[in-house]
């Protein structure tokens, strides 16, 4: 799904409960992380929830997983893995995560520790493609 498609599919949408339920959707649909996945080196720390995200590099692409206790935060990780996967470093760098998020409506509906908890995703994904293992 291009950040197009995905900016139009939340602006179909037109309250806020319509697009948190859209949100889980996402989530659901994602696979989780298996229990040995779910370690130290893996938790994005700046999230109240638990958050872990996995990355590997694949063929010069980098390839995320992710999970969450929290339903919303999962929609979340879902949103940003739709935009960021399978996507080389200068692909992930050109798109401005923090814009999209807003233009999808998202900023002004989560509560704060929601949006600190997503800001702290995009310094997780920073730092993991900036190491580019």
């Amino acid at each position: 799904m291009t950040p197009e498609e995905l900016i139009e599919n939340f602006s179909y949408l037109s309250d806020w409960e319509d697009k948190y339920r859209y949100l889980i959707e996402l989530g659901e649909e994602m696979p989780s992380l298996s229990e040995d996945e779910k370690i130290p080196e893996n938790k994005v720390d700046g999230c109240m929830s638990q958050v872990w995200f996995t990355h590997r590099m694949i063929q010069n692409k980098h390839h995320f997983e992710a999970d969450s206790d929290a339903h919303i935060v999962r929609g979340l990780e879902a949103v940003l893995l739709l935009l960021i996967n399978d996507k080389t470093t200068e692909e992930i760098r050109s798109l401005d995560l923090r814009k999209l998020f807003s233009e999808m409506g998202l900023e002004e509906h989560l509560s704060p520790t929601r949006r600190n908890g997503f800001f702290a995703m995009l310094d997780r994904i920073d730092q993991l493609i900036s190491k580019g293992k």
